[in-house]
Order: C-alpha cells, then structure tokens, then sequence
C-alpha cells in the first residue's frame, strides 16, 4: 500500500512540473496579434478591417466612409483632427480633407464596444508642384510619359506623402510604419513617397500568414518600398518598376537576430534563396484563396548578392505575373514555369 501510494505522489509530481512547464512555454510564446477590428471601415472602393490604416487624399478631396460588418443597429462615434466631416446616411459620412497637406488622423469607435479604428488621413502634395522633376528640393525624377500597355496602374502619380522627422514614424497599418517605405535615396526631411493602401492590407494578410504557419514575424523588413524615377534609373532598374508607383515592395523577414538579412528559415545553417523560397511558397499556395483575390500580383524570388541577401518581392499590380533568378531548387519550380513575357519592365 505505501509503495503504491509512493508511486501515485511521484506521479502527481511529474504532472505538476510537465503542467508548470508547459505553462511556462505557453507563456514565453509569443501570440501573434493581427490588429484586426472587430468591424470595418470602407473608403471609397477600399475596405479596411484593421484598427489602424494609412489613407491617401489630395487637398480638398471629398471620400465617402461607411463602417461594414455590422447589423445595421450598431452606432459609431467619429472624431476628426480637420477637416469636413458630413453624416450621409446610416453609418455613412463625407470627409472633405484639408487643403494643406499632411497628416490628419480620424478615429471610429463602436459605441457598444468601444473597439476602435484609426484612419490615418494623410493629404498629398499634389504632383502638379513638381517642377522639372523635384519637389521642394527633394529630386522625384520624370515619371514614363505613356503608361505600360496603357494600362492605368501606371499613370502618373496623383500625388506624393510628404514625411517630415514627426511623421516618418506613423503607422500605416498594424505592423507597418511610413519610414519603412521610404526611398532610399540620400536626402533629408521633408521626404516624398507614394504608398497605395492595397499593399499595405496585402502585406498585413501575408504577415498573418506568415505567423499561422509557425514563422514568428512582428513585421517584413522592407528592403525596397517606394523608389522615385530618378533613384530607380540611378540603380539601372527596369523602366515600369511597380515600386514608382507605391504598390511594391521587397520583403524579408528579419526576426531571429534582427540584423537586416533574412532569416535561416529552414534552419540549414545558412542564409540562401532556399530561405526566400520558403516565404515564396506560403504566398503562393494562397493565390486561390477567395480573401486574397484583391492582391493578386506579381512576385519573385531574388538571391544574395554583395549588396543584399536573399528577398521575395511583392506587388498589387492586379494580375500574375512570376520571375527570379533562382538556383535549381524543386521548391522554386513554379517561379521558373510562370515568368511572363514583357515582365522585364515592371518588377
């Protein structure tokens, strides 16, 4: 009997430590969190399900906003840093943006909840200011005269965000800031740059899945963002680059030391495009996803070199398209078999 009952402690000791320990390790996970809204916010045709999101307007231009995903019993308080702010309907205002340009936050909150999303109106500097290719000294470049098939996602640019030393550091989405999208080319406040609000919902829902599948990423790095005519000529980049226009970017993930190179995803002991291939592949085997149809685009994946490691770069030009240099790899098979004809100008 006592042995028996001997046995039974050690037992209860061994489930005590196992169930502190799994404790423990519960804890020191990190959960991570998408920053969704627990409703949404639709501008114009663009719907936002985040609790914070950058938005893009010229001076004096009027935007319809209507909260979504609600029973239409619910009610919303709307509070405005500037601006004309117009009820239209039931849950449905105007915004008429300021004239001068920058950066004009508006919040929506669910009254019975108190859950809340941030729009951060950011107002252009219209792109007629351009003189000869520079805006308030900062040098933009010549956008191409005749867009790329004639297609409209190359026009020219609306406008540009002006990024001053208070606003670099705004969010433009839950795990994304201004600064991370800047050009790099070398000059000082006030910058410029051209961000569409797809990419930045794009690069939300792949970081989503990134860390569903078990690869811990608070953010991508973002090795290239925004680049203006005048910086991608000066890097010999193709001429309709999907980057001049705000609506790329080239991504790594950069967690496990943060060091500005992509991570040993594959736990190889190496940092090669077989680790690009592995965030290559999670985007690709979503493109049939019926929630991920608004940002079908282009992408490749891209090796080291001497200037940078290995990327994926992503786009929102609204169809296929596949490229990369990539070495003899099974997993990388699919980038190879789709490459399209003319994609030569427009990663």
């Amino acid at each position: 009997m006592r042995r028996n009952i001997l046995s039974m402690v050690f037992i209860l000791c061994l489930t005590l430590i196992g169930f502190t320990f799994g404790l423990k390790s519960a804890a020191a996970k990190e959960i991570f969190d998408p920053g969704r809204a627990s409703f949404s916010v639709r501008v114009n045709d663009q719907e936002c399900p985040y609790r914070v999101l950058g938005v893009y307007v010229l001076p004096r231009e009027t935007v319809t906003l209507k909260t979504a995903h609600d029973d239409g019993r619910r009610h919303y308080a709307v509070r405005v840093s500037s601006g004309e702010l117009t009820p239209f309907s039931f849950n449905t205002w105007t915004w008429k943006a300021p004239s001068k340009p920058g950066l004009y936050p508006m919040t929506f909150t669910r009254r019975a909840d108190g859950d809340t999303i941030t729009l951060n109106m950011f107002v252009l500097v219209p792109a007629s200011r351009v003189r000869k290719g520079v805006l308030n000294e900062f040098r933009i470049g010549e956008y191409p005269k005749q867009p790329f098939k004639g297609l409209p996602i190359y026009g020219k640019p609306k406008g540009f965000i002006q990024v001053t030393a208070d606003t670099a550091d705004a969010r433009v989405s839950p795990h994304f800031r201004l600064s991370q999208f800047l050009c790099k080319q070398l000059c000082s406040y006030p910058m410029y740059l051209v961000l569409r609000e797809r990419l930045l919902l794009k690069l939300e829902y792949l970081l989503e899945e990134v860390n569903r599948r078990g690869y811990s990423a608070d953010t991508f790095y973002v090795m290239s963002g925004y680049r203006t005519p005048h910086y991608n000529r000066s890097i010999g980049n193709v001429a309709y680059s999907r980057h001049m226009w705000g609506g790329a970017a080239d991504i790594f993930i950069d967690r496990n030391p943060k060091d500005g190179i992509m991570d040993d995803l594959n736990d190889d002991g190496k940092i090669t495009v077989h680790d690009a291939a592995i965030l290559y592949n999670i985007i690709e085997e979503i493109q049939d996803d019926p929630s991920y149809r608004p940002f079908i685009g282009g992408m490749g994946a891209y090796q080291s070199t001497k200037a940078h490691g290995p990327f994926v770069h992503v786009d929102i030009r609204g169809f296929r398209a596949r490229w990369g240099k990539l070495t003899e790899n099974p997993s990388l098979a699919k980038a190879k078999r789709s490459r399209p004809k003319g994609r030569e100008n427009t990663d």
